[in-house]
């Protein structure tokens, strides 16, 4: 009987120990998730229309706060990591914003440089 109780005892841990272990997993990619539709719908149609660069900007600085407060006091690893991949998550859009909005401009600038200036000399030159 004794026997019983005590591997019933020893399922509960286990089966706790792996609950915790997967709401720790949710804690550490649960803030970083919703930024992959964005992150793909803004490399689909290649425009950051709508995305703020601030949010990303207010997210680093808490995070990276969040690092140097854990460096003085330590608190729960799960939340270090949490920090982290959100500051890589961080990067990983205002890289794709910068490199969507470089593109942009370029092919703009190429647009005003051959509709503006050369088309009408060419047609000038077509019709002289």
């Amino acid at each position: 009987m004794d026997e019983e109780v005590v591997l019933q005892e020893e399922d509960m841990d286990g089966s706790w120990t792996l609950l915790s272990l997967l709401a720790s997993v949710l804690m550490v990619f649960g803030g970083s998730l919703p930024y992959v539709p964005q992150y793909q719908e803004i490399q689909r149609i290649s425009n950051t229309e709508g995305f703020s660069t601030r949010v990303c900007l207010v997210l680093l600085i808490a995070n990276i706060l969040r690092i140097f407060f854990w460096i003085g006091k330590q608190f729960e690893l799960t939340l270090l990591l949490q920090s982290v991949v959100m500051i890589v998550t961080m990067f990983a859009m205002l890289h794709l914003c910068c490199t969507v909005q470089n593109n942009n401009q370029v092919s703009t600038k190429q647009h005003r440089l051959t509709g503006e200036r050369l088309l009408p000399k060419l047609t000038a030159c077509v019709y002289s």
